[in-house]
């Protein structure tokens, strides 16, 4: 019944606090009110084939995640804040996010000149490899910026920026210190609008610049390790900073990041003393019928956080883009990968190519083929000499040459995808992918589980019965001699557009080796949508497995239940 009142008193704050801006609307002429709204709520049930017990819930059997966000803008002035409710946190998201409260607020004023925000804001430099604050509600991750941030263009092409705050750690106070003070400044050039003589040049060339320190108290602190007892000196200030550049000529572009962090001795590197170095760089091409992109990643000892001792995904200050694509099918996405911050090398390439419509392999509708092939590796460590280890505690860790590829394969994403039009009616995607997935290394395992190498087919068809009307259907099957063994997977879903839609869908993982685990997870959904609110509704199994959003993770247990969405904006 608490969980039950908790939920209900939620759900009425939000609704209130989406209700009540619209009226406020009125308050002051030429002002402006907007925001957003979402609720997920689940009910979870026993199942004792998937070992979910009562005491595995807790006896918590309702929970819920939910957020109300309202911004006000009135000519140069903005504010706003987001309400957020975990009573308690669902089953998958940190138990530390349990609480209710107004976690975000800002202040901000803005003209041609001067862009100034006072309170919580997420912010980017370049392409993060020093900074980067931002939310990413799948994952319960935030780490917005409490302070003074302040833009300024002096002058036309120009762009500066200064941050100063500490990050937000779930519910706990701004004034424990244990985090460090975040302080950074960023500068854009872009030459084309600087110099008049590039303005009408077909070269488009911009150049970036960061620094970025991190204050945390602290000179000295005790570390255990095999049952000693270490005391560490620990650097107050840790900076990172860099440069980058983007180059447009024609149909190419050219992207590169390069990043420097001095040595940061924390729980993630094992409190070694070695410095960091991050680079990224990305190169596409573009013309009628085909695309061609190619990135490439290479990081070494690159976690950054504004407390030393936190080696969960918060209090990230930068972030280590992802290079490996993204798959939203279930099978392609069950060994998704998660980026090594402690070392790693990867490349990834795709070709698109769009084949016209009458053509002999295009047909009377044209078709679309993209292959992308993606490996990442770890980097080449060796010993600073023959008596210290491999990343000893209170070292500088190990040696490494700048760009340096070791042998040991970490994941590797080689997949082919072709949509084709059969007339106006049909429509057919089909997928295959070879993965290879480390599966010690990306989920911290102690080799027990090795490497899994894993064949996936997909077959995804959609009937437009008439311009309301289709029908969806996904046949899916992943085979592997490692880890769960083989699955198969299928789904059907009818949407009437705009509104409706209702799918059944079964993952089957017919292949374990365990019988007693060749389980169904059978999953219902329905969802109805108007204007700006949906609401989705859903009854099931979720299979146990990791939820990866741009090479950041979090893991999800095995769950049963069922699940209400509620999401609106105004």
């Amino acid at each position: 019944m608490k969980n039950t009142r908790y939920f209900l008193s939620a759900l009425i704050v939000s609704s209130l606090l989406f209700i009540q801006p619209l009226r406020a609307q009125d308050f002051l002429k030429g002002s402006e009110v907007h925001g957003s709204m979402q609720v997920d709520a689940a009910y979870y049930l026993p199942d004792s084939k998937m070992g979910i017990t009562d005491s595995t819930l807790d006896g918590k059997l309702i929970r819920m995640n939910g957020f109300t966000e309202v911004n006000y803008s009135l000519g140069n002035f903005t504010a706003g804040l987001r309400f957020e409710a975990y009573l308690p946190p669902m089953i998958g998201y940190d138990a530390q996010l349990n609480g209710v409260g107004v976690p975000y607020f800002y202040v901000n004023y803005k003209n041609d000149f001067i862009d100034v925000t006072a309170g919580n804001f997420y912010e980017q430099f370049g392409n993060g490899l020093m900074l980067r604050t931002y939310q990413e509600w799948t994952l319960g991750y935030d780490n917005s910026l409490r302070g003074i941030r302040v833009k300024l263009t002096p002058y036309k092409g120009i762009t500066l920026k200064g941050v100063y705050g500490v990050q937000r750690y779930y519910w706990e106070p701004y004034k424990d210190y244990n985090r460090g003070i975040v302080k950074g400044f960023d500068a854009d050039f872009y030459l084309n609008d600087m110099f008049n003589c590039m303005k009408d040049s077909k070269v488009k060339l911009t150049l970036g610049g960061t620094f970025v320190s991190n204050y945390q108290q602290g000179t000295t602190k005790d570390v255990v390790s095999n049952n000693k007892i270490y005391q560490l000196n620990m650097p107050v200030n840790v900076a990172n900073y860099g440069g980058r550049f983007n180059l447009d000529i024609g149909g190419f572009n050219w992207f590169a990041e390069y990043a420097r962090k001095i040595n940061d001795p924390a729980a993630l590197n094992q409190y070694i003393y070695k410095n960091g170095d991050g680079l990224f760089t990305s190169l596409s091409y573009s013309r009628k019928g085909i695309g061609v992109s190619v990135m490439s990643k290479w990081i070494d000892n690159m976690s950054y956080k504004s407390d030393r001792t936190i080696s969960n995904n918060m209090l990230n200050i930068n972030y280590l883009p992802s290079i490996t694509k993204e798959h939203t099918y279930a099978l392609a996405s069950m060994y998704p990968y998660s980026t090594q911050p402690n070392g790693e090398a990867g490349i990834s390439g795709t070709v698109t190519v769009h084949i016209p419509k009458n053509s002999k392999p295009g047909g009377k509708s044209g078709m679309t083929i993209a292959v992308n092939f993606s490996q990442v590796n770890g980097i080449d460590k060796k010993a600073i000499n023959d008596t210290t280890p491999i990343g000893e505690l209170g070292t500088l860790g190990y040696k490494t040459s700048f760009l340096s590829v070791g042998k040991e394969v970490y994941y590797q994403d080689a997949n082919v995808e072709i949509t084709k039009k059969f007339g106006k009616k049909w429509k057919g995607i089909f997928t295959y992918l070879y993965q290879t997935y480390n599966k010690d290394v990306i989920e911290g395992h102690a080799n027990d589980y090795g490497t899994v190498y894993s064949q996936i087919g997909i077959v995804d068809l959609t009937w437009n019965i008439t311009k309301k009307h289709s029908l969806r259907w996904e046949v899916q099957g992943l085979w592997t001699k490692q880890d769960k063994g083989n699955w198969a997977a299928a789904l059907m879903e009818y949407t009437v557009s705009p509104n409706w839609f209702i799918s059944v869908m079964d993952q089957w993982n017919y292949g374990n080796k365990d019988a007693g685990q060749q389980l169904h997870y059978y999953l219902v959904s329905a969802g109805y949508t108007r204007k700006t609110t949906r609401v989705a509704l859903s009854w099931g199994r979720q299979r146990e497995g990791i939820i990866c959003v741009g090479g950041v993770c979090r893991y999800v247990p095995a769950t049963n239940g069922v699940t209400l969405t509620l999401t609106s904006s105004f």
